[in-house]
């Protein structure tokens, strides 16, 4: 794996961690009862986008090390997935 393409497969893990954790203990202006006009009820009071983003990036970097792991070390080949779902490519 070259350094692009690491530094790829840590984006997609990064912003999908990111999408994921977004939600977690999110407080709403609906549930402080402080909505204010003109916005939705359902617009975010307290977010925490900053610890959030640690958060994401800490995770992220426990399973990118993980995942290049596995695709450095062989372990796991394109072609064992496609053995597994597909058998396009024939052989072993």
């Amino acid at each position: 794996m070259g350094i692009t393409s690491g530094a790829v497969l840590f984006a997609v893990i990064w912003f999908m961690t990111f999408l994921c954790v977004i939600p977690l203990r999110l407080q709403t202006q609906g549930d402080l009862g402080k909505i204010v006009p003109g916005t939705h009820a359902g617009s975010p009071e307290v977010h925490n986008l900053k610890r959030k983003a640690w958060l994401t990036t800490a995770i992220s970097a426990v399973l990118w090390v993980i995942i290049a792991g596995v695709i450095i070390s062989g372990v796991i080949s394109v072609r064992d997935i496609d053995g597994w779902m597909f058998n396009r490519m024939g052989g072993s």
